[in-house]
């Protein structure tokens, strides 16, 4: 696929907002480290020359957000008098630049709010490159070369599992029946499971509610948060399963809170239950840990899901390779951008493990079913047993919201990928300036931001 003229592609500015949602007054997002989120993100636009635009966002939980809104600011000199199209014509060695710079790289290297930052920028510039071919973002995937998608990646530190050799062969070989595949895709969707009905924050009542609810949208799979209270969980998902019936496929999630003994006998007193999958159960930084876990709830049917806080390619490397997950569950914003999120991707397929990405914030929804589809075109070739989550928040906001039909995602078909904002919303919920940030900071709903939050005012 030929690159873009470079005519007027040239960077002149890449701007950058704080913008917070106030889900915690419902208890939306909640879970058992997580009580009180207010479903966040850094949103990037980058401008070029001719006025063309790329929007992208790291999704964040509220306070800390102004932090990675700095990091983006302190990343401009990376991008900003650069021409997009030469940025394409070698994306792996502009993503070593803005991810390895060698003074910057200290405050990661490839991690934490450093790789939050790049992740944003990153996602506006592959948002950019689909906006100038006019095609959706999966599509732009699709239809790329093997050589030419597997020339974005950075191979370094992830060559004895897969190297660029591997890479452009297993796409190769995945050529034939990719026609096929798209078609089915634009048909039929891709399955989501729904978390909605899960949140630690939610009354008896409304998870109730929730279950008829998902089930009449045709959902068959469910997500339940667990993990401060066993006696609380038990009650909770028990009512779950109840309200879905026995042949529906129930999930749950402890969000990191427990040590490794402890998530393996909490997980044995919840196997009558019949989990699919433990999400989370220990330090997302622990690969041995989760390996223990992995082998002790084997017998009991039960497989262990995580990904969401895994750092970078090198830790998916490990938890792959030492069987810690059986489900591997990118996240579309936490390391760094479709670059890395790729690498993982053909990993995974190497060495079999289903890719179940993680979504729900703020445009996560929007962007993985981008990159599920394109793993079902032209990767794994199959959807047996893969899910994308599905939490039904935010897409108001969204020029291109996701689609959600009978519990699958449709194929987004506008250019792009998926994650522009409206102007409105930008307006209202920008931190702390934002028209209803104001509003409720006036009537006393949220206190006033102290002075580190008051960074970007």
């Amino acid at each position: 696929m030929p690159l873009p003229n470079r005519n007027g592609l040239k960077i002149v500015s890449l701007d950058v907002k704080d913008v917070r949602f106030p889900t915690s007054l419902g208890g939306h997002g909640s879970d058992a480290l997580h009580t009180d989120p207010n479903y966040s993100c850094a949103y990037v636009t980058t401008t070029t020359e001719n006025g063309k635009q790329g929007f992208g966002l790291t999704f964040t939980c509220g306070r800390g957000t102004e932090i990675v809104v700095l990091c983006v600011r302190a990343m401009k000199r990376f991008i900003v008098g650069k021409n997009a199209a030469d940025i394409f014509s070698d994306f792996a060695g502009f993503w070593r630049a803005i991810t390895n710079d060698s003074q910057m790289r200290w405050i990661g290297p490839e991690k934490g709010v450093a790789h939050l930052a790049a992740a944003a920028i990153l996602n506006s510039l592959w948002d950019l490159w689909a906006r100038l071919e006019n095609k959706p973002l999966w599509r732009l995937l699709v239809d790329m070369e093997p050589e030419e998608l597997v020339s974005s990646i950075d191979f370094r530190y992830i060559t004895d599992v897969i190297t660029k050799e591997e890479a452009i062969q297993m796409l190769k070989a995945k050529k034939s029946g990719k026609a096929e595949r798209v078609k089915y895709l634009i048909d039929n969707g891709y399955p989501a499971y729904t978390t909605q009905v899960g949140w630690m924050g939610y009354s008896d009542e409304l998870v109730k509610e929730l279950c008829e609810k998902y089930l009449k949208l045709g959902f068959t799979n469910f997500k339940v948060k667990v993990g401060l209270n066993l006696a609380d969980d038990l009650r909770r998902c028990t009512a779950v399963r109840k309200h879905i019936g026995n042949d529906k496929i129930l999930m749950v999630d402890a969000n990191q809170a427990w040590s490794v003994g402890e998530a393996i006998e909490w997980m044995k007193k919840l196997a009558h239950l019949k989990p699919l999958w433990i999400e989370e159960p220990t330090s997302p930084d622990d690969v041995l840990g989760h390996a223990t876990i992995s082998k002790a709830l084997r017998p009991l049917g039960i497989g262990v899901a995580t990904g969401e806080m895994c750092a970078n390619r090198v830790m998916f490397k490990q938890f792959l390779q030492s069987g810690g997950m059986q489900y591997c569950q990118i996240d579309s914003a936490r390391i760094g951008g479709i670059n890395e999120i790729l690498s993982v991707y053909l990993m995974a397929e190497k060495l079999k493990v289903k890719v179940c990405p993680h979504a729900g914030g703020v445009g996560l929804c929007e962007m993985v079913n981008h990159l599920q589809f394109w793993d079902y075109a032209s990767l794994s070739g199959t959807i047996d047993g893969r899910l994308i989550e599905y939490v039904d928040q935010q897409h108001e906001h969204f020029y291109d919201p996701c689609v959600v039909e009978n519990a699958r995602y449709l194929a987004p078909k506008n250019p792009g990928y998926s994650t522009q904002f409206f102007p409105e919303t930008v307006e209202k919920y920008s931190y702390p300036n934002g028209s209803e940030w104001q509003r409720m900071f006036r009537e006393g709903i949220f206190p006033r931001p102290d002075e580190a939050e008051l960074v970007n005012a």
